[in-house]
């Protein structure tokens, strides 16, 4: 097994210049001490392994049998001369007429019960992400500053929220609703939430339905997810009321699900469009950052007001088969992993209320740890729906090594605290949208994953500009690559989210077409030529 010091991460944090005290005038640092993700990397890379190697597995099946067919039909059709070939044909047809009337009836019977029972295919038609106004849009300097003039933190927890944002990943043009640290007042009240979901989700969905073209009462399924805030009536009863819709629409409202929600609202989406063929789905992902709003003094749930900022996303899903020639994506898969039943798991993000009676919410310190493991169930079981033949050989040989050999070696070789193959999942994916928690989170990740820079550069760069946008977060990543000009026909994408329960969820989507330079709706059109900017790494 792994060594205690081989899970803790070290990375040396700037805490400015002492302003008082012995050491006054000079910078001081501190070393901040983290327990990494576990370790998902392969015992042995095998980085030697080529494509060619990858290319005749996969292709092996192939290479081996169409040559025999081809040798076999050829000797057969070529001792027959053209006329004979011909004659023996028609005379076959002559003499086994009903049999092949039969065969031929039996066949497209079968193909057609074949086609009308397969699911019909999802189709993601196009997405919109909210970007709200600039007016809204606060630097770290300047939430520090709101902070303070607000009254509601004392200076331990300034300084704190400051260490946290500084280390945070998140840069200067990210928002969020100012009433909440530039007011007296409490400003976490059912007034502001409703402000803020009505901005963020119509602001979603007027993008959606133009760039669309679909009418709101063309729409059969509207599925909603936000996790803490959950009037009465629900969110999805307020989009239908400002839409006017139509009454027999089929509407959900998912609350308390934590940031991965997003997936289970498209999984749930498109289990109802299964159930009622020839429809729109439109699904809406958000987060009220002004009603979760802490104004304690407890560290643990301080840390959701320096990641989380406003955003929103708004999809239209389709199974018409008359959409094909329109959608930008097809659903491949979805995979879901739930961890609840782990106590520990279930209480690592908690709400709940602190000494003073202020409520918020509360992340353990064990949640890189418990993500982790969650991450790690769930991409097992998403591997053997996308990887390659080849990966998937690697992995069972190396399982199968473990386990021959594995412990009859056990403290007599170095092998014998080698930890299982991890497939590489850049053979199976050209696009990684991974949720923008935080920049620890996205450092392991990426470590553990053996991801570049470039295939985690959406949800770094997704991080910086807008923040942790919660459930949202993963399609203004995937707006990012469109900004990019990135996505190609045929290229397959992978969302990954994790939250609360606590759930790790990946969906992946199959690109229809070439994206091209996306319309004046994506949010990114501003300032995507600044980007990618350079991020310090971690030490």
């Amino acid at each position: 097994m792994a060594s205690e010091r081989d899970l803790l991460s070290t990375e040396i944090v700037n805490r400015g210049i002492e302003s008082s005290g012995p050491n006054a005038g000079s910078l001081t640092f501190s070393v901040r001490v983290r327990r990494r993700l576990p370790d998902f990397l392969q015992s042995v890379n095998l980085k030697y392994v080529k494509l060619g190697y990858h290319y005749l597995i996969n292709h092996g099946i192939y290479l081996a049998t169409i040559p025999v067919l081809v040798l076999v039909f050829s000797a057969e059709v070529g001792s027959l001369s053209k006329e004979e070939l011909w004659k023996n044909l028609l005379e076959d047809a002559r003499h086994d007429l009903a049999n092949v009337i039969a065969f031929f009836g039996v066949f497209v019977f079968t193909l057609s019960v074949y086609f009308m029972s397969r699911p019909r295919t999802t189709y993601l038609i196009d997405f919109a992400c909210y970007k709200p106004s600039d007016d809204l849009k606060v630097s770290k300097e300047q939430f520090i500053e709101l902070a303070r003039k607000s009254g509601k933190f004392d200076e331990a927890s300034l300084e704190f929220q400051k260490r946290m944002l500084m280390s945070s990943g998140i840069g200067d043009e990210t928002y969020i609703p100012k009433a909440v640290i530039a007011s007296n007042e409490n400003c976490a009240s059912m007034k502001e939430g409703r402000a803020e979901a009505t901005s963020v989700m119509f602001g979603a969905l007027d993008e959606l339905f133009e760039k669309t073209k679909v009418r709101p009462k063309d729409v059969g399924i509207l599925v909603v997810n936000c996790s803490i805030f959950n009037p009465t009536p629900s969110l999805s009863a307020m989009i239908i009321n400002h839409y006017k819709m139509r009454g027999n629409i089929l509407s959900y409202n998912l609350g308390g699900m934590g940031c991965s929600a997003g997936i289970i609202a498209v999984d749930l989406a498109r289990d109802m469009l299964e159930s009622n063929p020839n429809n729109y789905a439109v699904v809406v992902s958000s987060e009220m950052v002004g009603f979760n709003w802490y104004q304690g003094k407890e560290r643990s749930m301080l840390i959701p007001n320096c990641f989380f900022r406003m955003g929103c996303s708004a999809l239209l899903l389709s199974n018409k088969r008359r959409d094909y020639s329109r959608a930008k994506y097809r659903l491949e898969h979805i995979v879901r992993t739930h961890k609840g039943a782990d106590d520990r798991s279930f209480r690592c993000v908690y709400q709940e209320e602190d000494e003073q009676r202020f409520k918020g919410l509360k992340v353990s310190k064990d949640l890189v740890e418990i993500g982790g493991d969650a991450l790690k169930t769930n991409i097992t079981t998403l591997g053997p729906l996308v990887l390659p033949f080849s990966e998937q050989l690697l992995f069972f040989v190396n399982l199968l090594w473990s386990h021959l050999f594995g412990s009859n070696a056990a403290g007599n070789s170095p092998n014998s605290s080698k930890k299982p193959y991890i497939p590489d999942y850049k053979l199976a994916f050209e696009h990684f949208c991974l949720h923008a928690s935080s920049k620890t989170v996205l450092d392991e990740l990426q470590r553990n994953l053996e991801l570049s820079d470039k295939n985690i550069e959406a949800s770094r760069m997704t991080l910086h500009r807008f923040g942790n946008t919660s459930s949202s977060s993963i399609w203004y990543e995937l707006a990012y690559l469109e900004a990019k000009e990135r996505v190609k026909r045929g290229d397959r994408v992978w969302q990954l989210a994790f939250g609360s329960g606590f759930k790790c969820n990946s969906v992946v989507w199959s690109s229809m077409r070439r994206v091209k330079k996306p319309s004046r709706n994506n949010p990114w059109l501003d300032c995507i030529d600044r980007y990618p900017v350079p991020l310090p790494h971690s030490l």
